[in-house]
């Protein structure tokens, strides 16, 4: 929170009582930098709220940071004081630099952020990689925060879509990443078929946790060449994982008896009329039919639901958990949560995102109807060269890299989590609207004026007198604030919708006020201005994984 925030609210607080207050900008900049709503206070103090309203603005006292007030019916409206804004914001921007807007609201605390976390069986689909995207995010915004943050990757590597893919594999030499997903197509083309194969799978699968050998090896073959190809394809994107968690660690480990015994002194867990091991879960309002969780298949072959409570056991030693999931997983995640509380264990935070749809339908690994994030990246890339042989008549691969990949993950990014996506790769890429190259663009057009001439540190900001510095300055302000409410809230999106913003309001100073041919006094104090745009512009895009460019 801002030290101008802060005053107003330490004002509030003291002369109302209240411990939550809650702030509302007005929707013109002549009404006044912030406003309370006096509404809450009506019923205690037994007033309406515009006599309150009136009432605290006369015990209000100006400051060197708060410079009046203005009562407009039921809100008091606050100025903050322009000057001492401009020069607090502008010193702060270019003293903390990279650092600037860190509240540091995780100094000495431990996080672990599970992303991403996809099937190893094929080289992933964009509909998932928002997953990563998402998640990349996440991990980046918090850092910047102080967390202590592990990056996880949970690999189900002996589930029965693996056990389905060995089979395609088997007889095959010189497998790589490029036809596991052919082969994992095929396979399910021939189980609708024949249902006998998947009672292979299962065969497998029980000789898999009772660690046969040879088994194990095959799982490991396949496994291992999709995790690498699929790890390939995030690092190009510039998304790491720190620690890769195999589930196959908590079936050979025998962890997974421990946890059906801990079910089991709930009083919870019996065996269905399938022989399973199932939990009840009535009373946590899940909506089912049947309100069981089913841990094991009938010859005592765990399932992934008793694997997976067993890993957020282990998860929940390493301190606050975080775990980024598409919407078709809400109904499983909270059986989970409700497995964690039987066993009064907390749960993890979840984000749970919508899907980026095709225009046919939602993308499906089985069947084979979608669109390859590797193929996606590819053409981003050779459409960004494009633009940049339209503008330029040449285009460094380097850079078209970089606005590719940043037009991606910011269309993507952009929109609120629980929002679908409808890739659109004109506007994701245009130059103009609220895109990453629109922004990247503002980062550039800064950079090559600060070029042309020296700094001067020591600059009057009081010069700063102009409507459009004054709105400049004051949303600079605000990017603390911004990231402060996405980290709280697990919303990139915020910090999104910020960049564009800012980028904005900077291209309309730019239209509007001349900045190298000023006089040498203010032209000073405007280079000191756009070089702390410059600064936040690059900060933000770094939280969302977006890469910088000196110039476009």
């Amino acid at each position: 929170m801002d030290k101008f925030k802060a005053a107003i609210i330490n004002f509030l607080k003291k002369e109302t009582k209240l411990d939550d207050i809650q702030l509302e900008i007005p929707p013109k900049p002549e009404m006044g930098d912030y406003a309370f709503p006096c509404f809450s206070l009506s019923k205690e103090w037994k007033k309406s709220p515009n006599e309150i309203s009136q009432e605290l603005s006369i015990k209000f006292k100006s400051s060197h940071l708060i410079s009046s007030v203005k009562v407009l019916g039921p809100y008091l409206n606050f100025f903050i004081n322009k000057e001492k804004i401009s020069q607090e914001t502008i010193k702060d921007i270019l003293k903390h630099e990279d650092k600037f807007g860190s509240s540091n609201l995780g100094k000495n605390k431990k996080l672990l952020l599970e992303h991403t976390s996809i099937n190893p069986n094929a080289s992933p689909h964009v509909g998932r990689a928002r997953n990563a995207f998402i998640g990349d995010s996440l991990v980046r915004i918090l850092r910047f925060q102080g967390y202590k943050v592990e990056s996880h990757y949970f690999v189900n590597n002996v589930g029965k879509q693996i056990a389905l893919l060995v089979l395609g594999a088997e007889g095959k030499k010189n497998i790589n990443f490029n036809n596991l997903l052919d082969i994992y197509v095929e396979i399910n083309k021939k189980l609708e078929k024949n249902p006998e194969i998947e009672k292979k799978a299962f065969e497998l699968l029980n000789k898999l946790e009772k660690q046969d050998k040879e088994v194990k090896k095959k799982f490991e073959r396949v496994v291992d060449i999709c995790i690498e190809g699929q790890n390939k394809i995030f690092s190009e994107l510039d998304i790491n994982y720190d620690v890769f968690d195999y589930e196959s660690k908590y079936l050979w480990s025998k962890e997974t008896e421990k946890t059906l015994k801990r079910l089991e002194k709930t009083g919870k867990l019996f065996i269905d009329g399938y022989k399973r091991w199932v939990l009840d879960q009535k009373g946590y309002g899940l909506g089912m039919k049947v309100p069981v969780f089913v841990m094991t298949r009938a010859d005592g072959t765990s399932l992934y639901p008793l694997r997976d409570i067993t890993y957020n056991i282990e998860k929940l030693k390493k301190g606050e958990n975080i775990v980024v999931l598409g919407e078709d997983q809400k109904l499983y995640e909270e059986q989970i949560v409700a497995a964690l509380k039987e066993l009064e264990l907390k749960w993890p935070r979840v984000v749970h995102y919508s899907f980026i749809l095709l225009q046919d339908g939602k993308m499906s690994t089985r069947k084979g109807n979608l669109v390859l994030l590797e193929d996606f990246m590819k053409e981003a890339v050779n459409k960004a060269s494009e633009e940049l042989k339209k503008r330029y008549d040449k285009a460094d691969e380097s850079v078209a890299k970089k606005i590719a990949y940043g037009a991606v993950k910011y269309g993507i990014l952009k929109v609120s989590p629980e929002k679908n996506v409808i890739f659109d790769w004109e506007q994701a890429l245009s130059f103009e609207g609220e895109t990453s190259p629109y922004i990247q663009y503002a980062y550039a057009r800064i950079s090559s004026i600060l070029k042309k001439d020296k700094i001067n540190l020591k600059a009057n900001i009081k010069l700063l007198t102009e409507k459009e510095e004054t709105e400049l300055i004051k949303l600079l302000s605000n990017f603390p604030e911004t990231v402060t409410k996405a980290t709280k809230e697990l919303r990139p999106h915020l910090i999104a919708s910020y960049l564009y913003a800012l980028a904005h309001k900077f291209n309309e100073y730019y239209h509007i006020h001349q900045i190298l041919k000023a006089e040498e006094k203010v032209k000073d104090a405007r280079l000191l201005l756009i070089s702390a745009v410059r600064q936040v512009l690059k900060n933000g895009l770094n939280l969302l994984g977006i890469g910088v460019l000196e110039k476009m």
